[in-house]
């Protein structure tokens, strides 16, 4: 994202960000991955190379990592609520920076408020 020089340019910016950030759908703070598993039946296909198909959503908790089984009927809104949280995410990383920005041209702005250079 570029960031504006003008106050005023940032103000705007800010302000649109603020009204994208209104959660579309449930948030969920983790990822979602497929993994291809063994079950350990010896007379499986998967015993012979042709694993199993497996999603599941993985988070951290204390530097730990959890992991939870998906049901197939759930994956597309399990894919949503993680999209939700990345999109909500950047946001919040974009109004930090022009927030960030805001701030360090207030300084300039006065001056030039004031008449100085």
């Amino acid at each position: 994202m570029k960031i504006p020089k003008h106050p005023t340019l940032i103000r705007r910016f800010l302000q649109a960000r603020q009204k994208q950030l209104q959660a579309k759908s449930p948030v969920l703070a983790a990822s979602l991955v497929t993994i291809r598993r063994a079950c350990g039946n010896p007379n499986c296909r998967c015993a012979r190379g042709k694993k199993h198909l497996g999603h599941y959503l993985t988070w951290k908790v204390k530097a730990k990592t959890h992991t939870a089984y998906v049901p197939v009927d759930l994956i597309p809104q399990a894919k949503q609520w993680t999209q939700e949280h990345r999109r909500l995410k950047q946001l919040v990383r974009e109004l930090t920076q022009l927030s960030l920005a805001l701030i360090q041209t207030h300084v300039t702005a006065q001056r030039h408020k004031r008449g100085r250079s």
